[in-house]
Protein backbone atom coordinates (compact mmCIF):
# COMPACT_ATOMS: atom_id res chain seq x y z
CA UNK A 1 0.00 0.00 0.00
CA UNK A 2 0.73 3.10 -0.47
CA UNK A 3 1.15 5.84 2.13
CA UNK A 4 -0.17 9.58 1.50
CA UNK A 5 1.35 12.85 2.72
CA UNK A 6 -0.51 14.89 5.22
CA UNK A 7 -2.33 17.72 4.13
CA UNK A 8 -3.75 21.21 5.03
CA UNK A 9 -6.57 22.30 3.89
CA UNK A 10 -9.27 24.37 4.57
CA UNK A 11 -12.75 22.76 5.32
CA UNK A 12 -16.66 24.12 5.83
CA UNK A 13 -18.90 21.83 8.06
CA UNK A 14 -22.20 22.27 7.56
CA UNK A 15 -25.37 19.94 9.39
CA UNK A 16 -27.68 17.81 8.19
CA UNK A 17 -30.74 19.77 10.66
CA UNK A 18 -30.23 23.02 10.55
CA UNK A 19 -28.23 25.92 8.06
CA UNK A 20 -25.51 26.46 10.59
CA UNK A 21 -22.02 26.43 9.17
CA UNK A 22 -18.33 26.77 10.57
CA UNK A 23 -14.87 27.46 7.94
CA UNK A 24 -11.88 26.10 9.22
CA UNK A 25 -7.92 25.40 8.16
CA UNK A 26 -6.77 22.13 9.66
CA UNK A 27 -2.96 20.65 9.32
CA UNK A 28 -2.91 16.75 9.74
CA UNK A 29 -0.76 15.17 11.32
CA UNK A 30 -1.06 11.73 9.09
CA UNK A 31 -3.39 11.51 5.75
CA UNK A 32 -7.01 11.60 6.29
CA UNK A 33 -7.00 12.03 10.20
CA UNK A 34 -10.29 12.17 11.58
CA UNK A 35 -11.02 16.41 11.82
CA UNK A 36 -13.86 17.77 12.63
CA UNK A 37 -13.33 21.49 13.53
CA UNK A 38 -12.51 22.64 17.50
CA UNK A 39 -15.60 24.73 18.28
CA UNK A 40 -15.49 26.11 21.84
CA UNK A 41 -18.77 28.44 21.97
CA UNK A 42 -20.87 26.55 19.90
CA UNK A 43 -19.67 22.80 20.67
CA UNK A 44 -23.50 22.34 21.31
CA UNK A 45 -24.29 22.34 17.36
CA UNK A 46 -21.72 19.41 16.67
CA UNK A 47 -22.84 17.70 19.66
CA UNK A 48 -26.71 17.90 18.93
CA UNK A 49 -26.55 17.54 15.28
CA UNK A 50 -24.90 15.70 12.59
CA UNK A 51 -22.15 17.47 11.20
CA UNK A 52 -20.77 17.15 7.59
CA UNK A 53 -16.92 18.24 6.03
CA UNK A 54 -16.09 19.64 2.91
CA UNK A 55 -13.16 20.08 1.96
CA UNK A 56 -12.91 23.25 -0.10
CA UNK A 57 -8.77 23.91 -0.94
CA UNK A 58 -5.68 21.61 -0.16
CA UNK A 59 -2.59 23.48 0.45
CA UNK A 60 1.31 22.76 0.08
CA UNK A 61 2.57 21.02 3.57
CA UNK A 62 4.74 23.82 4.25
CA UNK A 63 4.88 26.98 7.22
CA UNK A 64 3.92 29.13 3.50
CA UNK A 65 1.15 26.48 3.03
CA UNK A 66 -0.25 26.93 6.48
CA UNK A 67 -0.15 30.66 6.25
CA UNK A 68 -1.59 30.74 2.49
CA UNK A 69 -4.69 28.82 4.20
CA UNK A 70 -5.10 31.21 6.90
CA UNK A 71 -5.04 33.96 4.81
CA UNK A 72 -7.94 32.41 2.41
CA UNK A 73 -9.81 31.10 5.32
CA UNK A 74 -10.24 34.97 6.66
CA UNK A 75 -11.38 36.43 2.89
CA UNK A 76 -13.69 33.22 2.85
CA UNK A 77 -14.83 34.19 6.56
CA UNK A 78 -15.21 37.91 6.85
CA UNK A 79 -18.31 38.35 4.31
CA UNK A 80 -20.18 36.68 6.74
CA UNK A 81 -18.41 37.13 10.11
CA UNK A 82 -21.11 39.29 13.04
CA UNK A 83 -23.32 39.62 9.38
CA UNK A 84 -24.99 35.75 9.30
CA UNK A 85 -26.76 34.44 12.22
CA UNK A 86 -25.80 31.30 10.91
CA UNK A 87 -22.14 31.21 10.32
CA UNK A 88 -20.81 29.94 13.57
CA UNK A 89 -17.18 31.44 13.86
CA UNK A 90 -16.31 33.33 16.70
CA UNK A 91 -13.12 34.58 15.56
CA UNK A 92 -11.45 36.44 12.08
CA UNK A 93 -7.94 37.32 11.94
CA UNK A 94 -7.64 37.89 15.29
CA UNK A 95 -10.85 39.58 15.84
CA UNK A 96 -13.83 38.73 17.94
CA UNK A 97 -17.38 38.29 16.93
CA UNK A 98 -19.98 40.65 18.88
CA UNK A 99 -21.31 37.89 21.08
CA UNK A 100 -18.19 36.73 21.63
CA UNK A 101 -16.64 40.30 23.03
CA UNK A 102 -20.46 40.65 24.95
CA UNK A 103 -19.97 37.82 27.57
CA UNK A 104 -16.34 38.18 27.72
CA UNK A 105 -17.43 41.51 29.04
CA UNK A 106 -20.64 40.74 31.01
CA UNK A 107 -17.81 37.86 32.64
CA UNK A 108 -15.62 40.62 33.49
CA UNK A 109 -18.13 42.85 34.76
CA UNK A 110 -19.48 39.99 36.90
CA UNK A 111 -15.83 38.80 38.43
CA UNK A 112 -14.49 42.37 37.96
CA UNK A 113 -11.90 41.01 35.80
CA UNK A 114 -9.86 42.70 32.53
CA UNK A 115 -11.13 45.88 31.80
CA UNK A 116 -13.62 46.05 34.24
CA UNK A 117 -10.95 45.83 37.03
CA UNK A 118 -9.62 49.15 36.21
CA UNK A 119 -10.16 53.04 38.10
CA UNK A 120 -11.66 55.39 35.92
CA UNK A 121 -8.63 57.42 36.29
CA UNK A 122 -6.35 54.13 34.38
CA UNK A 123 -9.41 53.59 31.61
CA UNK A 124 -8.55 57.41 30.85
CA UNK A 125 -4.41 56.59 30.96
CA UNK A 126 -4.89 53.98 29.01
CA UNK A 127 -7.21 54.95 26.44
CA UNK A 128 -5.03 57.93 25.58
CA UNK A 129 -2.52 55.81 25.13
CA UNK A 130 -4.28 53.80 22.74
CA UNK A 131 -6.00 56.55 21.08
CA UNK A 132 -2.16 58.11 20.73
CA UNK A 133 -1.07 55.29 19.17
CA UNK A 134 -4.03 54.96 16.55
CA UNK A 135 -3.67 58.23 15.20
CA UNK A 136 0.30 58.21 15.22
CA UNK A 137 -0.15 54.64 12.82
CA UNK A 138 -3.61 55.54 11.61
CA UNK A 139 -4.95 52.54 12.13
CA UNK A 140 -8.54 52.14 14.10
CA UNK A 141 -10.89 55.12 13.88
CA UNK A 142 -8.07 56.90 12.24
CA UNK A 143 -7.92 54.75 9.67
CA UNK A 144 -11.42 55.73 8.40
CA UNK A 145 -12.63 58.06 5.92
CA UNK A 146 -14.25 61.36 7.17
CA UNK A 147 -17.49 60.34 5.97
CA UNK A 148 -17.67 57.10 7.80
CA UNK A 149 -15.98 59.12 10.98
CA UNK A 150 -18.95 61.49 11.07
CA UNK A 151 -21.42 58.37 10.13
CA UNK A 152 -19.81 56.73 13.28
CA UNK A 153 -19.32 59.89 15.35
CA UNK A 154 -23.21 60.74 14.47
CA UNK A 155 -24.42 56.91 15.84
CA UNK A 156 -22.90 57.19 18.77
CA UNK A 157 -24.69 60.66 19.76
CA UNK A 158 -27.73 59.57 18.78
CA UNK A 159 -27.07 56.27 21.06
CA UNK A 160 -25.66 58.57 24.45
CA UNK A 161 -28.68 60.87 23.89
CA UNK A 162 -30.57 58.14 23.97
CA UNK A 163 -29.04 55.68 26.67
CA UNK A 164 -28.70 59.24 28.56
CA UNK A 165 -32.44 60.00 28.48
CA UNK A 166 -33.37 56.25 29.61
CA UNK A 167 -31.23 56.54 32.84
CA UNK A 168 -32.64 60.32 33.85
CA UNK A 169 -36.04 58.67 32.98
CA UNK A 170 -35.05 55.65 34.97
CA UNK A 171 -33.40 57.93 38.37
CA UNK A 172 -36.00 60.45 37.90
CA UNK A 173 -33.46 63.59 37.31
CA UNK A 174 -33.79 66.30 35.19
CA UNK A 175 -36.97 66.32 32.79
CA UNK A 176 -38.49 63.21 34.74
CA UNK A 177 -38.28 65.13 38.16
CA UNK A 178 -41.81 66.59 38.91
CA UNK A 179 -40.56 69.19 40.64
CA UNK A 180 -37.89 70.32 37.39
CA UNK A 181 -40.91 70.16 35.25
CA UNK A 182 -42.44 72.40 37.66
CA UNK A 183 -39.99 74.94 37.92
CA UNK A 184 -38.98 75.02 34.11
CA UNK A 185 -42.85 75.09 33.31
CA UNK A 186 -42.59 78.42 36.06
CA UNK A 187 -39.76 79.50 34.35
CA UNK A 188 -41.15 79.52 30.92
CA UNK A 189 -44.20 81.30 31.75
CA UNK A 190 -43.02 84.17 32.98
CA UNK A 191 -40.65 84.29 30.39
CA UNK A 192 -43.31 84.67 27.86
CA UNK A 193 -45.12 87.11 30.20
CA UNK A 194 -42.33 89.31 30.30
CA UNK A 195 -41.46 89.28 26.42
CA UNK A 196 -45.40 89.30 25.61
CA UNK A 197 -45.32 86.55 23.85
CA UNK A 198 -47.65 83.59 23.43
CA UNK A 199 -50.78 83.51 25.50
CA UNK A 200 -49.40 87.09 26.52
CA UNK A 201 -49.42 88.60 23.90
CA UNK A 202 -51.64 91.60 22.76
CA UNK A 203 -54.07 91.69 20.01
CA UNK A 204 -56.69 94.59 18.62
CA UNK A 205 -60.04 94.11 17.00
CA UNK A 206 -60.01 95.47 13.60
CA UNK A 207 -63.62 97.35 14.17
CA UNK A 208 -63.61 98.49 17.30
CA UNK A 209 -59.68 99.33 17.93
CA UNK A 210 -60.25 97.04 21.54
CA UNK A 211 -56.99 95.43 22.64
CA UNK A 212 -56.26 92.67 24.60
CA UNK A 213 -54.80 89.06 24.71
CA UNK A 214 -55.86 86.68 22.44
CA UNK A 215 -58.18 84.39 24.39
CA UNK A 216 -60.42 87.70 26.01
CA UNK A 217 -60.60 88.74 22.82
CA UNK A 218 -61.73 86.02 21.05
CA UNK A 219 -64.84 86.45 23.86
CA UNK A 220 -65.00 89.77 23.02
CA UNK A 221 -65.65 89.61 19.94
CA UNK A 222 -68.18 86.83 20.25
CA UNK A 223 -70.84 88.62 22.48
CA UNK A 224 -70.91 91.58 20.13
CA UNK A 225 -71.21 89.18 17.04
CA UNK A 226 -67.84 90.70 15.44
CA UNK A 227 -66.24 88.29 13.17
CA UNK A 228 -62.80 86.49 15.24
CA UNK A 229 -60.82 86.75 12.39
CA UNK A 230 -61.26 90.63 12.16
CA UNK A 231 -58.05 91.12 14.79
CA UNK A 232 -54.57 91.91 13.84
CA UNK A 233 -51.29 90.98 16.59
CA UNK A 234 -49.41 93.65 17.86
CA UNK A 235 -45.65 93.66 18.12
Amino acid sequence: MISQSPRIYLYKITFEEVPYYYYGVHKEKYFNEEYWGSPIAHKWCWELYTPKKQILEIFEFSDEGWLKAQEVEKRLIKPFFNADKWCLNENCAGGFSLSSLKKGYIKNLKNKTGICSLSKEELSFYGSISGNNHKENGTGFFKLSDKEKKEICKKAGVLGGKKSAENKKRNKTSFWNSKFQSDLGKRGGNKTKELGVGIFGKWICLETGHITTSGPLTRYQRARGIDTSKRKRLE
